[in-house]
């Protein structure tokens, strides 16, 4: 991990899961206190994704390799599923607006969902991203048992988890974190 990296990830900790009592250091306990940030830091470094390949609607496959050094995000939805079906539009948006920057994306369809369904729906919607079937279900064991939809991976260059939405995302949150693993300027 870059410098940069190592300093965005102790930011995004320190406001979201870093509490260190301030009676430690108050009591002359330094070292209690670095230790508790260390260990509260351990918590905050991203995951390895894993190591699956996808295999999309017209038969490629796309596996680690294919993937290495670039942003991801992996959303495992089904077309029975009215959030994943009213998110469609947005994840299409999130990806035309940053694909030329090198996001990678591919919409996984679960295990019960049917192909001649996940077809129809990625056809008719003209979805410019990858769509893949998980049909025995080993993606989404793979990825922790995804048994909810939906539910979408953002991975870094260095082919981390770095944040998980169950549930729709706030897409505004998601595209400010997809421009800061892309590493492009802020629009603000």
């Amino acid at each position: 991990m870059t410098t940069s990296g190592v300093l965005q990830t102790v930011q995004r900790c320190v406001a979201s899961c870093l509490v260190v009592p301030a009676r430690l250091c108050a009591m002359g306990r330094r070292h209690f206190a670095v230790v508790g940030c260390c260990m509260a830091l351990a918590g905050c470094f991203a995951n390895p994704a894993p190591q699956v390949v996808f295999t999309t609607l017209s038969g490629q496959t796309l596996g680690p390799a294919d993937c290495q050094g670039q942003v991801m995000l992996v959303n495992f939805w089904a077309t029975s599923c009215t959030t994943c079906v009213a998110e469609m539009p947005a994840m299409a948006d999130t990806y035309n607006q940053f694909k030329s920057q090198g996001l990678k994306m591919v919409a996984v369809a679960m295990a019960y969902d049917r192909p001649d369904y996940v077809v129809n729906f990625a056809t008719t919607r003209k979805l410019p991203f990858d769509v893949a079937l998980d049909v025995n279900g080993s993606i989404a064991k793979a990825y922790g048992e995804v048994q909810i939809t939906p539910t979408t991976f953002l991975i870094n260059k260095q082919g981390e988890v770095v944040k998980t939405w169950v549930g729709s995302p706030d897409f505004a949150v998601l595209r400010k974190l997809v421009q800061e693993e892309l590493n492009l300027p802020s629009p603000f």
